[in-house]
């Protein structure tokens, strides 16, 4: 009875193995989330971005991997224990899965980054949102092209013979998706020449496109219209269009064409001494710009007078309250000189008939 249960125990010693590699792991895990837990808290008192996104990265796939090394583990014991043929690719699923939990790391370290690192409370000169996007998305491709090629190698197949499928089928691709490649080109050059960013005002004289940029895709720019509604442009058009961007001007212009009666010719000069004077004097009024008030024409019913001159600021609802405080005083300086604005007019002479 006793050979027998000792026999029993030799020949099923594998069960124990398996009960303490799954306890060890469990351990192993609690442990590790304690560890960077308070690994996390110290962290947070600094403001490096790295240190941040290398542990932000970390925390899923190391559970993960944990659990993959200790269940990938007790497998092998089972199987051998078991004698089944179905744990003999236990080695293969451990590799595959080591790759793509690297391949995961990877992909959210480059997110995390991509995602602060245009931000002023990680940096002191934030990345533009548009080239950290195009370097992160260029990434992310890489590696995972990367680990599926790795993946394939892992599994027995030949990365020569699938990159030269690859490059066969990419000619064919090629000659089918041309407006894809177009598109893809398109935001290459988008990416490179940086016309505009994401948050940029755009318009375009060749095509009805304006509003605020508020992705830029590998195929498609999304634009948010000024009545809200979304604008799906592909990347191919900016090739072929112009664009401006009024984001990126540095002053706003005020040019207004102002008249007054032919019967105020006497105090014309004045008041365009003293609307200049005001402009010079006005503090939201760019003065190391172009600053000209001068007599334009002899209107049809007015004689005509142009301002012409630069706001400091480049808000569009700020600008509006500044042209109207210019306009406003040039009324008032008109009317302090006993004149007024012209509005069209016309004279009709009668003749008297004849006696």
């Amino acid at each position: 009875m006793l050979d027998a249960l000792q026999d029993y125990l030799g020949s099923n010693a594998w069960v124990g193995q398996v009960f303490l590699v799954v306890l060890g792991t469990a351990v192993t895990h609690f442990v590790v989330k304690r560890l960077m837990r308070r690994l996390a808290d110290q962290l947070e008192r600094t403001q490096n971005l790295y240190d941040d996104a290398l542990l932000e990265a970390a925390r899923r796939p190391l559970a993960w991997a944990i659990w993959l090394l200790g269940v990938s583990w007790a497998a092998e014991l089972v199987g051998g224990g078991a004698q089944a043929e179905i744990f003999d690719s236990v080695g293969e699923i451990r590799e595959v899965g080591i790759i793509a939990l690297l391949v995961w790391f990877a992909v959210r370290f480059i997110t995390f980054v991509e995602t602060h690192v245009s931000r002023s409370d990680y940096r002191e000169n934030p990345t533009d949102p548009t080239t950290a996007s195009a370097v992160g998305k260029l990434l992310r491709a890489s590696i995972i092209i990367t680990g599926l090629l790795m993946v394939l190698q892992g599994l027995g197949f030949s990365i020569s013979g699938v990159l030269a499928f690859g490059g066969v089928g990419g000619i064919a691709v090629g000659f089918a998706a041309r407006d894809l490649l177009a598109n893809f080109f398109g935001a290459i050059m988008v990416f490179m020449d940086r016309p505009f960013s994401v948050g940029d005002w755009i318009r375009s004289p060749d095509k009805s496109i304006e509003g605020t940029v508020e992705e830029i895709g590998w195929r498609l720019t999304r634009i948010r219209t000024f009545d809200a509604r979304p604008l799906y442009v592909p990347n191919a058009t900016f090739a072929s269009i112009a664009v401006e961007n009024p984001s990126r001007m540095t002053n706003r212009r005020i040019k207004e064409t102002i008249g007054v009666r032919y019967e105020d010719v006497a105090v014309l000069e004045p008041i365009l001494e003293d609307v200049q004077q005001m402009l010079r004097d006005h503090e939201a009024i760019d003065q190391s710009k172009t600053l000209m008030v001068n007599f334009n024409e002899f209107g049809a019913s007015s004689l005509d007078f142009f301002i012409y001159t630069f706001t400091k600021t480049t808000v569009w609802t700020d600008f509006h309250g500044i042209k109207q405080d210019v306009l406003l005083r040039i009324a008032r300086i008109i009317e302090s000189h006993g004149a007024e604005i012209a509005f069209p007019t016309r004279t009709v002479l009668l003749e008297q008939p004849e006696a």
